[in-house]
């Protein structure tokens, strides 16, 4: 029986998510020929909604991606609904007698995939009841799909794993960061071990590694969870996590998606904690945004749902060290924000100088606004005077390419219906990167707000941020720099 011939059940399917990103996704994995005509979708939440306004509802979702009217129509027919009360045990086995009637209308096979985008709660009391009412198959495979954030802490984390590991093994749960979706990050590792970069991808040839994060929205009305979460928690511990130890891991000893996130995991636990407060202060810089009046933008104290003492990050900055023999010396910079000048997402590859008198060459991978990769090196100023200036070697996807690229969603879709676990994150990929962070949180809690800095709405943060890269002889190399 084939992987992609499989039922879908979506726990949440009347939220924001579901119709902005998770049925657009499954439509182009459909008309791409991804999943096979033996497919269906169940859709559950509290809603009592029938099976035609369902459908009408996943028809609007996709409006921008339909070429072939037919086509849509007969991907549409493929999703039912069901009311559901995720503490209910009584409409699991209402969820069981649909889901085997449709494995033998679409003759699946028993393949099931059980995506929860719900409050991560939810995800425990969902995963009992599947195992507890035998929802779950015997013939197929059963795989799970849970949205971030995963615990909010070290200790709830693995209070969590404990929780789902009764129902789920741990290759069974696929943890999606939508940045291992995008298509830069997931060619990250090609990149990296290309035989030109792969010999330079050391302390010998590199001066230090920047990732900046950045977004030009505010809170908008996500106040409550937000002040909740701050930047560390919403960007740093997962997003910037999983780039850095990309960046960062040593070559997998094999090319089994193991051997990748084992790799990834000893990166992230290589990470230096900082000793003490007055470390912490030297290397890291946590800031809120202040009001800009001239834009109309208020201060994050001054957002809905923000308390006027509140001491949590809208903005993080680091220097994070590796404690690897192929790193050490090399700074790694980090940064994310909001209210900053523009939405970009980039890495940059600084090389050290061939001679002192001339820029660094550096590496430029952007995300966003645009996607391309650039080299920067430097080259003979042409004329008299002479001279070196830094010139870019660039690498874009050309337009009728760039439109084929497959979005965050629909890679992590097929990446699961494929069984391609490097493109999710591990259980100690997680718990690492909350061990790091939470010594972090740890110091601020006993710094009680001091060291905390400000900068401007629509600025590009806070000075101590410059002032931290200046005490490592550098800057940050941003869009400005393209």
């Amino acid at each position: 029986m084939n992987d992609n011939q499989l039922i879908l059940t979506l726990f949440g399917a009347t939220g924001d998510l579901a119709a902005r990103k998770l049925y657009p996704a499954i439509y182009r994995l459909y008309k791409n020929n991804n999943i096979s005509d033996k497919f269906a979708v169940i859709g559950t939440a509290r809603r009592e909604w029938t099976n035609e306004y369902f459908r009408e509802i996943v028809y609007n979702s996709i409006l921008e991606e339909i070429t072939d009217e037919e086509n849509a129509k007969e991907f549409v027919s493929h999703f039912y609904y069901q009311p559901h009360d995720v503490n209910d045990g009584e409409h699991y086995n209402k969820l069981k007698e649909l889901s085997d009637t449709l494995d033998k209308q679409y003759n699946i096979g028993g393949n099931r995939i059980y995506y929860i985008s719900l409050n991560p709660q939810l995800f425990p009391v969902i995963t009992h009841h599947l195992s507890a009412q035998n929802v779950l198959t015997d013939n197929g495979y059963n795989r799970l799909i849970i949205e971030k954030p995963f615990g909010f802490d070290e200790e709830s984390a693995i209070e969590l794993q404990q929780q789902l590991t009764e129902s789920f093994d741990e290759n069974q749960i696929y943890r999606i960061d939508h940045y291992l979706g995008k298509e830069l990050v997931s060619s990250l590792d090609k990149l990296r071990y290309n035989n030109i970069w792969s010999q330079l991808w050391s302390n010998e040839f590199i001066d230090n590694i920047q990732i900046s994060l950045a977004e030009d929205m505010g809170i908008s009305e996500r106040g409550a969870y937000y002040d909740n979460s701050g930047v560390t928690k919403d960007m740093i511990q997962n997003h910037m996590m999983q780039i850095l130890s990309i960046l960062a891991m040593d070559n997998p000893k094999n090319a089994s998606a193991d051997g990748f996130r084992q790799e990834k995991i000893n990166a992230i636990k290589s990470l230096r904690t900082f000793e003490n407060t007055e470390d912490l202060t030297a290397n890291v810089i946590r800031a809120q945004y202040t009001a800009n009046t001239a834009e109309g933008i208020v201060g994050y104290k001054e957002e809905a749902d923000i308390p006027a003492d509140s001491q949590t990050e809208t903005y993080f900055a680091a220097k994070f060290d590796f404690e690897m023999p192929r790193w050490e010396g090399v700074p790694f910079f980090v940064r994310s924000g909001k209210r900053l000048e523009g939405k970009y997402t980039t890495i940059h590859i600084v090389f050290k100088k061939d001679d002192p008198n001339v820029e660094n060459n550096y590496l430029r991978i952007e995300f966003a606004p645009e996607m391309r990769i650039q080299f920067f090196f430097n080259q003979e100023k042409p004329g008299h005077k002479g001279g070196a200036k830094s010139v870019p070697m660039t690498f874009k996807y050309p337009t009728e390419v760039e439109s084929e690229i497959p979005h965050d969603y629909e890679r992590l879709i097929n990446a699961c219906i494929n069984n391609q676990l490097d493109h999710f994150v591990h259980w100690y990929e997680a718990q690492y990167a909350w061990q790091f962070m939470d010594h972090i949180h740890n110091y601020w809690k006993q710094l009680d707000g001091q060291d905390m800095k400000y900068y401007k709405a629509l600025s590009t943060g806070p000075v101590e941020a410059d002032e931290l890269m200046k005490a490592h002889h550098t800057k940050w190399y941003d869009c400005k720099d393209c």
